[in-house]
């Protein structure tokens, strides 16, 4: 067959940068991908409460629990004040950090001390403090696991904390 016979269906090279009509194609089948993916992407998906808040709470609470362990038998106050004080310095942190994510340049004033609750029994304060440490141990744990690298380094410290005074309290 003749040379000139046979169309060249190729067509001449695009241009170096053009788009060529097999680039478009691909672009537009990825499309949807991308679009699926992005909103994944995002830092903090607002899936509800900031978990933290429910942390900083529990440090309040273990903070009051310790301030009426040292009420019903200061002679706990060597060993159980320094976890108090922890616990208040972890509910300020934690306060602080939710605020910064929520754009606020600092939380407003301190939220009030969580309440004590009934009184605690001599015999059962330190194992009942010990527990509630353990919980909130625990809790920071896994919530350290669902957060972004940002957050995780303070609620692991939180939780690390936590665990080492549930031992010493032991």
């Amino acid at each position: 067959m003749p040379r000139g016979l046979v169309p060249d269906v190729t067509g001449p090279d695009p241009a170096p940068g053009a788009l060529s009509r097999r680039r478009v194609l691909t672009g537009l089948a990825l499309a949807p991908v991308v679009l699926v993916a992005l909103p994944g992407c995002s830092a903090m998906a607002d899936d509800g409460p900031d978990p933290l808040v429910a942390l900083a709470d529990a440090a309040r609470a273990d903070a009051a629990l310790a301030a009426a362990v040292v009420a019903a038998e200061p002679g706990l106050a060597e060993r159980v004040d320094p976890l108090r004080d922890a616990r208040t310095a972890h509910a300020a942190a934690l306060d602080a950090e939710v605020a910064r994510q929520a754009g606020d340049p600092a939380p407003a004033s301190a939220p009030a001390p969580a309440p004590a609750g009934p009184p605690v029994p001599a015999d059962a304060g330190l194992p009942a403090l010990r527990s509630a440490v353990e919980a909130s141990a625990a809790a920071a744990a896994g919530a350290a696991l669902d957060l972004p690298v940002e957050r995780a380094g303070l609620v692991a410290s939180v939780s690390a904390c936590c665990a080492t005074y549930a031992a010493v309290l032991g």
